[in-house]
């Protein structure tokens, strides 16, 4: 029975992973109930997706609680490649599925499956076992090829989905976990510039990047074409104030704003809650972070470091860069809020991750 015990850390852990969880179950109802009886005759369309997400997802945590997390830095090649399959698989007619012009989605005997989301954790997985191996010659620049070809095929396969979101996500995630492995000033610089000039690229070589582009610098533009999607979110997180219109009380989801469920519901969350009520999700998500970190600066070995620090990372730049989408801080680009945007994979994914590093935390005391 000791082994069932949760330190007060990890209590906090569990904590604030299952609240936002919960909130993510009752924001994702608010938001799609109009659109799910609209599309579906059903309102709790989404709810029951979402409510079966966490079911799995709570029991994925908890048994990842339980395996040693090395176990996985032995059976990493097999996660990585496990990924690329999946990747290519969501080209391949019969197993992709396509949705709104993007393959994104790999069929699997009736249950839809985002590789991306995977994808994410097993670069993770991958960099922590390298780093951690390689810590000796990790200022060499020769040593970061492999992680580079590594991650750059997961962005080359991510990115002609199309998905630029995963792709600077899988990038920015790389690029820290690399800082915190130790690599040399010089070789961080040489990446922020290639990443300066990588961007710029990435967008114009999509016609429809330039518009969302041209969009995020000026939505009154095109306020029924590219722009308009930035502009009801905008008029969400205005219409909420500092307190809100009320739970329930959204105007935006009657179907004004688009993907009001996913990728842009932190929208009807500033809506239905205000500016303190958006603050306060953001507080939940650093918490968890600074949590993560604290972890892994306490784990027993670099590894579990390199991995419960990278799981935190991969939340925190997801975080940010679903906000600033919102809140047309950066250009529109798909990408879920973790834990609370409508997804029974990522759900499944993120609550696993906060398992691997419960693990972690348990092994540290031993």
């Amino acid at each position: 029975m000791r082994k069932l015990r949760l330190s007060k850390f990890e209590f906090v852990v569990v904590l604030l992973t299952c609240t936002l969880v919960i909130l993510g179950c009752v924001f994702v109802f608010s938001a799609s109930s109009y659109s799910a009886e609209y599309r579906y005759h059903n309102q709790y369309f989404f709810l029951i997706k979402q409510i079966i997400g966490a079911v799995l997802g709570l029991g994925a945590m908890v048994a990842f609680s339980f395996v040693d997390y090395h176990l996985l830095k032995k059976y990493k090649w097999w996660v990585l490649g496990i990924s690329v399959v999946f990747l290519i698989f969501v080209f391949v007619p019969g197993f992709g599925v396509q949705s709104y012009g993007a393959n994104r989605w790999v069929n699997l005997l009736g249950i839809s499956i985002q590789p991306s989301e995977i994808a994410k954790f097993a670069l993770v997985l991958f960099l922590a076992s390298f780093l951690s191996e390689n810590y000796q010659k990790i200022q060499r620049f020769k040593t970061l090829l492999l992680p580079l070809l590594v991650a750059g095929a997961l962005c080359g396969l991510v990115i002609i989905e199309p998905s630029m979101s995963v792709t600077m996500c899988l990038a920015l995630v790389t690029f820290f976990m690399f800082l915190i492995g130790g690599i040399r000033s010089k070789h961080a610089l040489m990446f922020c510039g290639l990443g300066a000039m990588g961007v710029p690229a990435l967008i114009l070589a999509e016609p429809y990047r330039m518009k969302r582009l041209f969009a995020f610098l000026n939505p009154w533009a095109s306020p029924q074409g590219e722009g308009f999607q930035l502009i009801q979110s905008l008029y969400g997180l205005g219409n909420g104030g500092l307190f809100g219109v009320g739970l329930f009380n959204s105007r935006q989801k009657y179907l004004f704003l688009p993907f009001a469920e996913s990728d842009f519901i932190f929208s009807i969350i500033g809506e239905e809650t205000g500016l303190f009520g958006c603050l306060l999700i953001l507080a939940l998500y650093a918490s968890l972070v600074i949590c993560l970190f604290k972890i892994g600066l306490n784990a027993k070995d670099r590894f579990g470091c390199l991995l419960s620090c990278g799981v935190g990372l991969v939340i925190a730049v997801q975080t940010l860069l679903n906000v600033a989408v919102v809140t047309g801080s950066i250009p529109p680009t798909g990408l879920p809020l973790p834990f609370i945007s409508a997804g029974s994979t990522s759900l499944v994914v993120f609550m696993s991750a906060i398992g691997v590093v419960l693990n972690i935390s348990k092994q540290s005391k031993t």
